[in-house]
Order: C-alpha cells, then structure tokens, then sequence
C-alpha cells in the first residue's frame, strides 16, 4: 500500500525537485516566479495522468500477473450425461403397458396415454394391422420392465405436446436414470423413428443404438426372428367322388326277320307298335325291335342305344 502511494506521488515529488532548484539557481524574481508556475502546471498534468494510469493498471492485471480462473466442474463427463438423460422430474405410475412404444400412466391422478419419442415397435393390438413381426415379444419385455413400475417423463418441444391420436409425446426414464425409448431400440425390440424427418433431442443416440442392434442381430434383426417356418404340414386328401359306373351296352339283334309283322309276344314275330311302354313289352329282343326296326325312339329314353332298361340290363 505505501509503495503504491509512493509511486502516485512520484511526478509531484519530481515538479517539487525542480522547482527548488529553479528557486535557488536563478535570481531574477520573474523568471524564478514564470519557471516555478510552469513547473507546477507541468507536475500537475503529468502527475494526473500518472495517477490515472496507475489506477488503471491496478484494475487490470498484466498477462504475465493475470490468473485465468477454471471453470466449475460439479460432476465428472460421464455423470453429466447421465444428468442429461435422467430429468429429475416427478415420477408417475405405469398404469398399463398397451404395447413396445405406448403406456399408460397415473399424470397427478388422471391417466394419459404416453407415445415414446424416436422409436416404433412393432404392431400388436392395431385393429387395422395384422400382429407384426416380434411385435409379441417388444409388447412382453415392455410389460416386464414397466409393469407396475414408476418412471419420469421428458417432453421435447421440437416434436409438439401431443400426436394426432392425443397421446402425449414423451422419453421415458426409469428410476436408475435408464432411457427405456433408447433401450427398446438397443435391445432389437424397435427401430429408430423419426417422425417427418424433425429431429429429435437423442436421434443421434437412437440412430446409434439401432446401427448396433443390427449389426450385433439383436431381438427383430436376428436372422431367424422373422423366418416363418419351411416344414410343410402332411395333408392327407380324401376323395369322396363316387367311381363313375362303366355302361356295358349288350346290344341283342332280334332274331326274328324284319319283314315279320305279326306273332306271338312269347318268342314268335313282333308287331310294330310304338304305344307300346317298356312295361308291356315282354323281353329284350322286341324292345330292341320296336327301337331299331320300327323306330320307336321312345324306347330309348337317354339315347344311349339300349332300349327299355329295366330290361335289357
């Protein structure tokens, strides 16, 4: 402190210096009183400005003096990340798991249907779609880490509040700080979803997550996870169509002349008499008289060439 004070005063000790000299060595009164008066001015000007800059100095320190503070690290790199997944937030209840991307949850007593950010299982309870592949499997291992579970949520404002179907867009953390969204990706039970190509907070990580899953095969990119089976059941086929019955057609020429035009019905000639049914026609040779010699068509029903079945069979 008095070595500053020492180093301010030094200009004015100097114009004090000068000025008694001055005082002694020249004689003349005015010219003692002229010199003395600039002295002063001169002492009081550069002191001035010395003192000015002393203070200046003293506020700023110099590059060789100046201390470059470090900066306050509270936690090591990887507790920060962990920071920065794990929102402390206020956790909620799992109400129901619906699926590998949609829960229900307990939202301060009213419950609200939460649709996870970044990712898309695959389909299990869509009433429009058939269950996709590994959809039953991503549905399970939903249920087995969340199934009466508490979890906290964490909004992103680049992807809106809510989907067109109302749910509530959300990452969801377990309680030991956990990313479930990344770890359903990592894990092959979903892909990385982005939803028209908005990026989200973690699409890096997400994207990174999923490159692994493949590569390692994991859940839905196993090469036999969606392989349905080659083994063709044995179908025994029955046939129930009955044989098609062979027709032996006996073709019997009447052994009377064709010039005959009268006998008996028991064996002698036949008489031509298309009236004549089947039924009064005693034997298969006049049937085939009536059909073939007299042209009685009406002997043979289905034009099969066999007259009066009932007889001639």
């Amino acid at each position: 402190m008095v070595f500053s004070v020492a180093i301010a005063l030094l200009p004015f000790t100097i114009g004090i210096l000068l000025g008694w000299l001055c005082f002694k060595r020249i004689s003349n009164n005015k010219a003692k009183i002229g010199l003395i008066a600039i002295i002063s001015i001169l002492t009081l000007f550069f002191g001035s400005a010395w003192v000015i800059a002393l203070s200046s100095s003293s506020k700023q320190p110099s590059e060789a003096t100046r201390t470059v503070p470090s900066p306050i690290i509270t936690s090591s790199p990887s507790s920060t990340a962990t920071v920065m997944v794990t929102p402390k937030q206020e956790l909620h209840k799992v109400i129901k798991v619906i699926d590998g991307d949609t829960i229900n949850v307990d939202l301060n007593g009213k419950t609200e249907t939460i649709r996870m950010i970044g990712i898309d299982s695959p389909e299990s309870v869509d009433p429009r779609k058939p269950v996709q592949c590994f959809a039953i499997e991503a549905s399970n291992k939903a249920k087995e880490v969340l199934t009466g579970k508490n979890v906290s949520l964490e909004a992103d404002p680049t992807q809106g509040e809510r989907d067109k179907y109302n749910r509530l867009l959300r990452f969801v953390f377990l309680e030991d700080g956990t990313n479930f969204n990344k770890f359903m990706i990592s894990e092959g039970y979903a892909h990385e979803y982005t939803y028209q190509s908005n990026p989200y907070t973690y699409q890096t990580e997400f994207k990174q997550a999923e490159s692994s899953a493949r590569e390692n095969k994991k859940g839905l990119w196993a090469d036999n996870a969606c392989v349905t089976p080659t083994s063709t059941p044995t179908i025994k086929i029955v046939l129930t169509t009955a044989p098609v019955p062979t027709k032996t057609t006996q073709v019997v020429q009447p052994t009377q002349s064709s010039t005959s035009t009268s006998g008996s019905g028991g064996g002698g000639s036949y008489t031509c008499d298309c009236s004549k049914s089947c039924t009064a026609i005693f034997s298969c040779e006049e049937a085939y008289y009536q059909l073939n010699t007299c042209g009685c068509s009406a002997r043979d029903g289905d034009s099969d060439g066999v007259p009066c079945e009932s007889l001639c069979r």
